[in-house]
C-alpha cells in the first residue's frame, strides 16, 4: 500500500471522513478499508487476541530500526521478576544519557515485549535515549491493580539501577501507549505517595486514564477506528473483573485527589480515538494541579497511531513529533 503514489492512496481511501471537525488521515482511512483483511479484527479468546495483536503489530510495523543493542534482562516486579528488554541506540552516550522506562499498550491483556518491539527501537533511536521495555503481569492471569504494582516497582528498579543501565539516574522517565500510558500515570502519582523517586518525565500515548466513566468520544469512535467499544469493554471485563475497583486512583488515575508535585508530563492523544475526551481531560488536570504539561492532541490520527510505523505522511511527522519532544527532556546531548 505504501508503495502507492499519495493520489492513488487517497482516491482508494474514499471521500473525506470527518467527525468532530477533525478529517481523519488519507492512509489511515485506507489502513481502515483493509482492516477486514487483517487478523484479529474481533475479540475471541485470550490466547488469540494475543497472537493476533503480535501478527498485526509485525504487518504495520515496517523495518525494525538498526540499534547499538538490544539486551535482554530482568527487572523487579511487584512478586517476583519480570522479564524485560534494554534499546541501546548508535547515538547514545557509554553513560551517563536519559532512559525511558515503558509500558506497551494492549489493554493490560495483550501485548509484550515482541508486539512493541520496533516501536520501541525507533523510538530509542530518534530519541537518542536507551529504552527499557517492561513485561508486566497481565489480565486474566493477573487482575488489577497487579499490572500497576509491577510497574512501580519496576520504575524503581530502574531508578536504582540506572547507572549500570548507563542511564543517568536524574534522567530517567517513565512512558506507555494506551494501557501503558495509564501505568505511567499510575506511577508518576504512586512515586509522590510513597516517596520514591519520580519520573524526569512521563510520557502519556492516548491514555486510558478513567474506566468509570463514559466520555462522548467513547460514542463518536465506537466503531471503524481499530479500537472500538467493543474492544474496550472486552479489556475492562478482563482487568476489572470487579467494576468497585475502577474508581481506584491505581486503576484510574484521572480519580487521584491531588496530582500536584507529579512528575512533568507529556500527553498525546489522537482525534479519532474514543479515549480521546478522557486524556484531554486528564491533561487539563494536571496543568490545573500545577503539573509542566505538554498537551499535543493529533486530530488526524486514531488510538495505536505511534505502532504503525509503516505508513509515511501525518503518522510519522507525529511520531516524530512525539520523539522530538522526548529527546528534549531525555537527552541532555545537543
Amino acid at each position: 500500500m505504501t508503495a502507492l503514489p499519495p493520489a492513488v492512496r487517497r482516491r482508494l481511501a474514499g471521500a473525506p471522513i470527518q467527525i468532530d471537525g477533525n478529517v481523519l488521515d488519507p492512509d489511515l482511512q485506507l489502513l481502515l478499508r483493509l482492516e477486514g483483511l487483517l487478523p484479529g479484527a474481533k475479540k475471541q479468546s485470550v490466547a488469540t487476541a494475543r497472537a493476533n495483536l503480535l501478527s498485526v503489530s509485525k504487518l504495520v510495523a515496517g523495518h525494525p530500526r538498526e540499534l547499538l543493542r538490544v539486551t535482554e534482562l530482568t527487572v523487579r516486579g511487584a512478586d517476583g521478576q519480570l522479564g524485560a528488554r534494554l534499546y541501546v541506540p548508535r547515538a547514545a552516550p557509554s553513560s551517563g544519557g536519559g532512559l525511558l522506562v515503558f509500558f506497551h499498550g494492549g489493554g493490560w491483556v495483550v501485548g509484550d515485549l515482541d508486539s512493541h518491539d520496533a516501536y520501541c527501537r525507533d523510538l530509542a533511536e530518534e530519541a537518542g535515549i536507551r529504552v527499557l521495555s517492561v513485561d508486566y503481569r497481565l489480565a486474566p492471569e493477573a487482575e488489577a491493580p497487579v499490572a500497576a504494582e509491577d510497574a512501580i516497582a519496576a520504575f524503581s528498579w530502574a531508578i536504582e539501577h540506572a547507572e549500570d543501565l548507563g542511564a543517568d539516574p536524574s534522567l530517567v522517565g517513565v512512558g506507555g501507549d494506551s494501557a501503558g500510558g495509564n501505568l505511567s500515570a499510575v506511577v508518576a502519582q504512586q512515586c509522590v505517595l510513597r516517596g520514591l523517586p519520580s519520573p524526569a518525565l512521563q510520557v502519556l500515548l492516548y491514555p486510558a486514564v478513567d474506566l468509570a466513566y463514559r466520555r462522548p468520544s467513547r460514542d463518536l469512535f465506537a466503531e471503524g477506528f481499530f479500537l472500538t467499544d467493543e474492544d474496550i469493554t472486552w479489556y475492562l471485563n478482563h482487568y476489572t473483573p470487579d467494576p468497585a475497583i475502577r474508581k481506584n486512583p491505581l486503576v484510574s488515575p484521572i480519580y487521584a485527589e491531588d496530582l500536584s508535585g507529579v512528575a512533568p508530563a507529556y500527553v498525546v492523544t489522537a482525534g479519532f480515538d474514543p479515549l480521546r475526551d478522557e486524556g484531554n481531560d486528564y491533561a487539563t488536570r494536571l496543568r490545573d494541579a500545577g503539573v509542566p504539561t505538554t498537551h499535543t492532541c493529533e486530530p488526524t490520527l486514531v488510538h495505536g497511531f505511534a505502532n504503525i510505523l509503516a505508513l509515511p505522511g501525518e503518522t510519522r511527522a507525529a511520531q516524530l513529533r512525539i520523539t522530538t519532544t522526548i529527546r528534549a527532556a531525555l537527552n541532555p546531548t545537543p
